[in-house]
Formats: C-alpha cells, structure tokens, sequence
C-alpha cells in the first residue's frame, strides 16, 4: 500500500496526527506542523488510503471504514517505528480512528487527544451531514483547500461518497461506530470540544468522557469543528501540557 506521510522535528515523544473526512496533511494540520513543540516532539502526518496524496487508488469505501483505516495507521506506525508508544492526535473522522487504535492496540499507544469525534451516530447526526452533503453549498473558504487537493468534481463525489459510508453506520449497526474500542481504551485521553460544533453536538463529548476510564476534558466556548485552527495557539498548548505531563 502506497501512503503519503509527513514528518516534522526531532523530540523523544512520537505523535501521529489523523486528519478528518477527507483531509489530508497540508489541508487539516499546518498549524501543528508549523508551530507545534518540535523539540520534545516528533510529529508524523498522514493521509489515509484514498485521501490527500495517499492516491491512487481512489478512496475505497468499505463498510466499517474507520476499523480499515485504524488497521492501516497501526501497520504504518509500526513501520515507521516498531520500538516506539505513539501519541495519537485525531480530528474529527481521525479521532474516531484514534480511539479504535488505542482501544484496540493498547500495546502501542501512549495517549490519545480527539477533538471533534463521537463513538456513535444518531439520526440528528444523519440530518446535520445531509445538510452539508451539496458543497457547493459551503462557503469558499471551506471548501477551497479540498478542491485545491481534489479538484471539484471529484471532491463533491467523494465527499457524497463519504455521507453514505458513515450513514451505512447508523442503518446497519444501530449507530454503533466504536463503542467496544471506546471500552477498552486503557492511556490517558484528553477530549478536546467546541461548544458551537454544528456536526459533533455536545452529548458526543460527554459520551467519551463518560466512558473513557482515564480522561480529561477541554471546552472551547465559541469554538466550531475546527478548533485547532481557528484557535491554535491555544489548543496546541493546551495539547503539549497534557502529552507532557
């Protein structure tokens, strides 16, 4: 398999970033890559089979496609250092994969910071991604950075592609996207939140928090679903206190 990965410092700590639905290192991250901790910190970035320029092929999707992808990060970090416990930053679609990798993998993770990520999906979720489904609907600030990637034809193919695949979720198995991984997860988590996020209500959170034996909680209050640009400072210091405590 043929994946695109970045890497940026030379710290002892290994850090894996997971982009969101259809993003990619340069679409979702510059502003870790850029300007996060790269003396404690090695940080690796990278695009999931079919995304960014882990391509080709085309995306494929399976049903249960965040497990094919958890099972690919694993064997991509295994490759990269088999010696090492990761610390997983996931966002959004990354984060779930993050949390199926840590409650699955235990063995190679040692923590795990999500933000904008649910275990589950209901059917005020479904409404919320089928509003977002036209996206010439999006603003062009939004929408930009992914057609810069993707072109747009083949962007708004994929990205309706990607409302099926995670709807196949909640008509198939009940919503259930990774509740037995969520069970199961053992490192020290921090849950990342913006109250506003108008895809990830806040009961999804809650949920995490909730459940996950070790974790920690931090709320942005005006914060949407990309917390970690529109307020990077921030949210990478918050980060870097807790992967180094």
């Amino acid at each position: 398999m043929r994946l695109h990965y970045e890497r940026k410092g030379n710290g002892n700590e290994f850090i894996m970033l997971f982009p969101g639905a259809l993003g990619s290192t340069r679409t979702d991250f510059l502003p870790q890559l850029e300007k996060f901790n790269d003396k404690d910190f090695t940080l690796f970035a990278w695009d999931p089979p079919g995304y960014g320029k882990s391509r080709p092929p085309h995306r494929p999707w399976p049903t249960k496609f965040f497990q094919k992808d958890a099972d690919t990060a694993v064997a991509l970090m295994k490759a990269l250092n088999p010696d090492k416990k990761w610390n997983l930053l996931g966002w959004s679609d990354g984060g779930i994969t993050g949390l199926i990798v840590a409650g699955n993998h235990p063995e190679i993770v040692r923590k795990l910071v999500v933000w904008g990520s649910n275990a589950y999906v209901t059917a005020q979720d479904i409404m919320a991604y089928e509003k977002v489904r036209d996206v010439n609907a999006w603003s062009e600030k939004m929408r930009k950075p992914y057609e810069d990637v993707y072109g747009e034809d083949y962007f708004r193919t994929e990205w309706s592609n990607w409302c099926d695949a995670i709807s196949r979720y909640f008509t198939e198995f009940n919503g259930d996207i990774c509740k037995d991984a969520i069970h199961k997860i053992e490192c020290p988590t921090l849950v990342l939140h913006g109250m506003k996020d108008p895809m990830v209500p806040n009961e999804h959170p809650e949920y995490l928090k909730k459940e996950i034996s070790d974790c920690e909680t931090h709320y942005f209050p005006e914060g949407k679903h990309n917390i970690h640009m529109r307020y990077a400072d921030e949210f990478n210091k918050v980060v870097n206190n807790f992967l180094l405590k």
